[in-house]
């Protein structure tokens, strides 16, 4: 029997709001509220597909499975856990309380099987689907998601540009891609002060980030977008322009007309090489391509992306900045024949490392009552919690200014070990005295310190050669079951494609018990403690230290706390 993935059902799905239950508890509550927010039409790319972002990362497998999942999610008791298999729910079963509500695995394939063209024929099959990272996990909370991350980047590219004093003010960033997580591009670098440009082949996603404030401009032609952006470079003017076309064809042509560009880099859907538009493919006819020729469609996108690529470097040997965001692009250009693709360094290798090292990633939590004003109160709660920390309070400034909320309110920071433990009991204390009006939820991205396996991207270039080594996110997943998450997820090949990464999801749900407060203790000390125990593994001086300020038990360092001797 087969099944038609790309069935569109129209339906419009959103999360309740309030302090009412629609479950019989709130663990199970906040994955139910979670799994339909991002299904909702304010955050998800392709609602109707079950497409959250990343061109075909989906929430559940198909519309059956997701009714499913709501109706297990609605009925299922505080000592069970529902099982779920690439967005289907194949399962419940009899646990306890400190176990997870839901398990999910998503995407999984026997190594020598883990390719896209495998991947796509269990697809079409109905057997699996592609969970990307935070869509499959219920905790994409939209564009703002990706965003602070994009901004640290640009914040530590703007430290190292000679002469920048730590801001982009008088440089323009040329990238492209404004998807969902390409979208947050253009705001990132006008947040930094700097001017973008931003290249897509869809035009509904240039309105889409126009109407959510993440973009300035939509230039009528390329002309116009250079004129824009060197006039904004030249006043030393935040602005950021998004321009229709295609990558592989503008790039290469402001090469050739020598735009002043300081940083290159990219966001399309470079990882799955159907989701990049070759060149002399019109976008209308890009869908019908993909199902009747998809071999013919991947040979093509390659070619196209080493053309981009190649671009690319002419910038680097000109003197930008230029790295990799993660994508695959420079992989996939590599196999279209692009000879000096790994020229250009992957943006964690170059720029968010030594976050990693100390434990640091992103933070993210929802308001579940729907209420902004939850929003505002744990963005104080989390001033006063680290006021000397100087780049997370001007982030919170800045987020409060410019960020729009998709669907339930949610904020995103980035914190480390030690401090993520600190604001989860904190946000759970103002449940319980009514300051929140409802419970909060609080997850992460798996672009993390420790819960990723992804030598294209997060353990691109690790000190000990460790790049592809994968047990880490197994044990990171392994660890926040035993530690009391509410849902826990473990997908692969999220961010840059099939075959190329393992990666772990965690959420915990502050509903102000005392319970709740001893589960949150547990998992937001444990989870970022892998991140810091992995670098410490690889042989990073930071994380060492890290790893001794924080009293983490290293065996194969820490003889003299162990002891010598046996029992």
């Amino acid at each position: 029997m087969t099944h038609d993935t790309h069935l569109s059902v129209p339906r419009t799905v959103t999360a309740p709001r309030g302090a009412t239950l629609h479950a019989r508890g709130w663990q199970q509550e906040a994955a139910l509220r979670m799994l339909q927010n991002t299904l909702d039409p304010e955050v998800a790319e392709h609602p109707d597909d079950l497409v959250v972002y990343g061109g075909t990362g989906k929430a559940a497998r198909d519309w059956a499975s997701f009714d499913a999942l709501v109706r297990t999610l609605e009925w299922l008791a505080d000592d069970e856990t529902m099982l779920v298999q690439s967005g289907r729910p194949v399962g419940v079963l009899r646990t306890h309380e400190w176990a997870p509500r839901v398990l999910i695995a998503n995407s999984h394939l026997v190594p020598e099987w883990a390719t896209w063209e495998e991947f796509r024929r269990l697809e079409t099959l109905g057997l699996t689907m592609y969970g990307q990272m935070t869509a499959g996990s219920w905790i994409y909370i939209g564009t703002q998601g990706i965003l602070q991350g994009t901004y640290e980047t640009f914040a530590a590219v703007a430290a190292r540009l000679e002469g920048q004093d730590g801001s982009l003010a008088g440089t323009v960033t040329l990238t492209a891609g404004l998807g969902g997580m390409g979208g947050a591009q253009p705001l990132a670098v006008t947040m930094n002060g700097g001017v973008a440009l931003c290249v897509e082949c869809d035009p509904s996603r240039i309105e889409r980030r126009l109407a959510q404030g993440y973009l300035d401009v939509w230039a009528e032609s390329l002309d116009e977008a250079s004129r824009l952006v060197e006039r904004a470079r030249q006043e030393r003017r935040s602005l950021s322009v998004g321009v229709l076309g295609n990558a592989a064809e503008v790039v290469p042509l402001l090469l050739a007309r020598g735009l002043p560009v300081d940083i290159v880099t990219d966001q399309t859907s470079a990882h799955d090489p159907l989701r990049y538009l070759p060149l002399g493919v019109a976008f209308e006819d890009w869908k019908t391509l993909r199902h009747r020729d998809p071999d013919g469609l991947v040979e093509r996108a390659r070619e196209s992306m080493a053309r981009h690529v190649d671009a690319m470097v002419g910038f680097l040997d000109a003197g930008a900045a230029v790295f990799e965001y993660g994508n695959s692009l420079r992989e996939e250009a590599r196999r279209g024949g692009a000879t000096r693709a790994f020229d250009i360094p992957g943006f964690v290798a170059a720029y968010i490392r030594p976050l990693f090292c100390a434990g640091k990633g992103p933070f993210r939590w929802v308001a579940l009552s729907g209420d902004p004003a939850d929003i505002a109160r744990t963005d104080q709660a989390v001033l006063e919690l680290f006021p000397d920390n100087e780049p997370l309070v001007r982030w919170i400034r800045l987020a409060r200014e410019r960020v729009t909320f998709q669907g339930l309110p949610a904020r995103i920071c980035w914190l480390g070990y030690g401090e993520r433990d600190r604001a989860g009991l904190r946000f759970n204390d103002m449940v319980a005295s009514g300051e929140l009006k409802a419970p909060v939820v609080i997850g992460r991205d798996h672009l993390d310190c420790g819960s990723v396996a992804s030598p294209y991207r997060e353990t691109e270039a690790m000190l000990d050669g460790s790049d592809a080594i994968a047990d880490w996110p197994v044990l990171n997943a392994m660890v926040n079951v035993a530690s009391g998450a509410s849902w826990v997820s473990l997908h692969h090949g999220g961010g840059v494609g099939i075959g190329r990464s393992i990666h772990a999801g965690q959420v915990c749900v502050a509903d102000g018990t005392p319970l709740a407060a001893q589960k949150l203790e547990r998992v937001l000390t444990n989870d970022p403690a892998l991140g810091v125990l992995r670098h410490v593994d690889a042989g990073y001086a930071q994380a060492e230290r890290v790893a001794e300020a924080g009293g983490l038990v290293v065996p194969t360092r820490d003889h003299g706390r162990l002891g010598d001797g046996g029992p």
